[in-house]
């Protein structure tokens, strides 16, 4: 009769937990449901119409861009035709424009991350009003829209710029490094070193103090300890950083078209080019699913690291 009477709370109490869990869980669907269909409505499926264009579907919303832009490729099977995507790989300024862009990519996320990860470092094991100085110096950036910052840098590195009219005085003949690709490179660092510096600052600083200090007493030097410890357990943020830098240099457009040459060029603006001025949209959509599908390769690596961070919290 005891074992009874002292198992019916228990039903009870379990049935209404999972009553509770399971309104919890209807809630937290609906909830999410809005910010989910905006992103289908007003993302994908332009996306979707996007990328049936780039094959030839010229009907529906995709009639009145057919009829007004150049060069437009109907489809010639049930599935389409992949004719404008020939007409870009087969476009002379393609290759240059493609190694152009992946160069950027690759220089400016390098720089950024090696930034970031000095002064990160320097903030976490020296610290001081230097390194808070330094830190908040970097996040002057995230205050200047990108127009007066590539503008700002096309005339201070112009051919009657401010460095070369400094090094004229000491009869120094500084280059010019406007309407080149180091200066793309110089403005996607400029840009995209405040967000990095603050993922990598705040990964750095969750590190345990008696983790560092376990090594310093044990007789690691400064280089063993930013090896063995500072990178392994920062490594999630570091990888986040360099993803989000490197997918939002690969798409830009305002830096590259201000400060970058006419030819070759970065693909976000050949892309407004072939959209706008050349009237070709169908190959235009197909640079931008270019585009789109490398910053899907590094959005892998992202994915990899939210998992890997997920794993080590226990959370699956």
């Amino acid at each position: 009769m005891h074992q009874v009477i002292s198992d019916k709370p228990e039903v009870v109490t379990e049935g209404f937990e999972a009553k509770s869990a399971s309104k919890l869980s209807v809630l937290g669907f609906l909830m999410a449901l809005p910010p989910m269909l905006l992103v289908i409505l007003f993302v994908g499926l332009p996306i979707l119409i996007a990328f049936t264009f780039s094959l030839g579907f010229t009907s529906g919303p995709n009639r009145v861009v057919s009829i007004i832009g150049q060069e437009i490729h109907k489809k010639d099977h049930w599935w389409g035709t992949f004719d404008a995507y020939k007409d870009v790989f087969h476009d002379s300024r393609f290759p240059g424009d493609l190694r152009t862009t992946l160069l950027v990519t690759f220089l400016s996320t390098s720089l950024v991350l090696l930034m970031s990860l000095g002064i990160g470092i320097y903030q976490r094991m020296i610290g001081g009003r230097i390194a808070a100085i330094m830190t908040t110096l970097t996040l002057v950036p995230l205050f200047v829209p990108v127009v007066i910052s590539s503008w700002a840098i096309h005339t201070f590195y112009a051919g009657d710029g401010f460095m070369r009219t400094l090094f004229s005085h000491f009869g120094i003949n500084f280059p010019t490094l406007t309407s080149t690709v180091s200066a793309i490179v110089i403005g996607t660092v400029w840009t995209s070193l405040p967000f990095s510096i603050l993922m990598v600052t705040s990964g750095l600083q969750s590190i345990p103090d008696a983790l560092i200090e376990t090594a310093q007493d044990a007789g690691a030097s400064f280089m063993r300890i930013i090896r063995t410890i500072l990178i392994p357990l920062a490594i999630t943020p570091i990888v986040i950083a360099g993803t989000f830098t490197a997918i939002g240099i690969m798409g830009s457009l305002t830096i590259p078209l201000f400060l970058g040459p006419n030819q070759p060029t970065m693909l976000g603006v050949e892309i407004y080019n072939f959209f706008g001025a050349y009237n070709r949209p169908q190959q235009s959509i197909v640079m931008a699913f270019i585009v789109f599908a490398a910053a899907s390769g590094i959005a892998l690596i992202y994915i990899w690291a939210n998992v890997r961070s997920a794993k080590q919290s226990g959370r699956i």
